[in-house]
């Protein structure tokens, strides 16, 4: 049997642009929603003719906000997912949403069309807090928010950002217990970090925004870890935290690597060693679809040496760690090629890695480590 499929569906569009955004996401006037209902189940279709015979395990709706998508186009892509490939009977199938009560009022129609998890993207319950941040919600929308998507969905996470400027270790004590204490199955708790090209760099660089040093940052991430372990939600990916058996499943296809079929504009996928990529702008996309019946803009072949390079750096952000023996069979390399052992010996007597058999992985103490020992451990050529 071949692995089951994740499917990734990108939805461009949003109703303003927030300063630490770094994704493909556009303010438009105007959206012809017949004509990107049309497009993404043509891309769609592109997709399933390139992977035949696979069923698929998690849809994912991204953005840009998609909960700005009309539930008929969400609908109308979970029901050719279903046509093209078969979904398997437990397929997770999530939305990310922001708190707005406008998107809000789409919950209902959304659940009726399929979706069995939300994302939400709350950030903060401060208001000046997300006013800092660019954010269009209050703190009382977001309470309403999470409220109603547990009264609408089996499942829901939200997201919040944390190790921001001025922020001390006992407000943000403070402030995740409070988001503990909604009873989410699953919470994504990110550091600020400073993405080039955003307006937060342009204030970083002229020394208007200063986020905390790596010694506070260490802090806030420990009391974070200890906070959520207490509360049944340890973290299992960097800045993933999930009770037993609530972890995104969609993701885990991303950090396991697995095959992920990408449509929409900019979506990226991999799908049988090839690295696909679809055109960013949607009037770019449009046009595509129109021409090709795709919006691919680029596919191109993995070598083995950059399949098993992906395979471990995704990996190895996760607490279970690597299969190395998977990696092997992904990529058709020996584990030599991929991984210095005097590297991994020598973190594992400084207590920041751990091998067993095929599993390799970081420790707690190792993870704000993360991205010195990729550069140690993977080899990349």
């Amino acid at each position: 049997m071949a692995e089951p499929l994740a499917l990734y569906v990108h939805w461009p569009f949003c109703v303003s642009k927030c300063p630490y955004c770094d994704f493909n996401s556009h303010v438009r006037e105007a959206v012809d929603q017949d004509a990107w209902r049309a497009a993404l189940l043509a891309d769609l279709r592109h997709e399933a003719t390139l992977l035949p015979g696979r069923k698929v395990s998690s849809i994912f709706f991204g953005g840009g906000t998609p909960s700005l998508m009309p539930p008929a186009t969400v609908a109308a892509v979970i029901a050719e997912a279903e046509a093209l490939w078969g979904v398997s009977a437990d397929c997770e199938i999530t939305l990310e949403a922001n708190p707005n009560s406008v998107e809000v009022a789409n919950f209902a129609a959304l659940a009726a069309a399929g979706v069995n998890r939300v994302s939400i993207g709350v950030q903060s319950f401060d208001a000046d807090v997300l006013a800092f941040l660019g954010r269009a919600h209050s703190g009382d929308e977001a309470r309403r928010a999470i409220a109603s998507a547990q009264a609408h969905f089996a499942r829901v996470s939200f997201d919040l950002i944390y190790a921001r400027p001025g922020q001390t270790l006992a407000a943000w004590e403070a402030e995740l217990a409070d988001a503990l204490g909604f009873g989410t199955g699953h919470l994504s708790l990110y550091q600020l970090t400073i993405e080039p090209g955003t307006r937060f760099a342009t204030l970083a660089a002229k020394g208007d925004l200063v986020i905390p040093d790596g010694d506070a940052a260490a802090d806030l991430f420990d009391a974070t870890q200890a906070i959520t372990r207490a509360a049944g939600l340890p973290r299992y990916e960097v800045s993933n935290h999930a009770r037993p058996g609530e972890e995104s499943r969609h993701n885990l296809t991303y950090w396991r690597y697995g095959d992920y079929a990408g449509v929409g504009p900019g979506a990226h996928g991999r799908r049988l060693a090839q690295a696909t990529e679809r055109h960013k702008k949607p009037e770019n996309f449009l046009s595509a679809v129109e021409r090709n019946s795709h919006g691919l803009k680029q596919e191109s072949d993995l070598p083995a040496h950059e399949r098993a390079t992906e395979a471990m750096l995704m990996g190895l952000r996760l607490t279970e760690g690597v299969d190395l023996a998977r990696v092997e069979a992904r990529s058709g390399l020996g584990r030599d090629a991929f991984v210095d052992v005097n590297a991994v010996a020598r973190l594992e007597r400084q207590g920041l890695m751990r091998a067993e058999a095929d599993r390799l992985r970081v420790t707690d103490a190792g993870i704000l480590l993360l991205d010195s020992i990729l550069s140690e451990v993977v080899k990349t050529h």
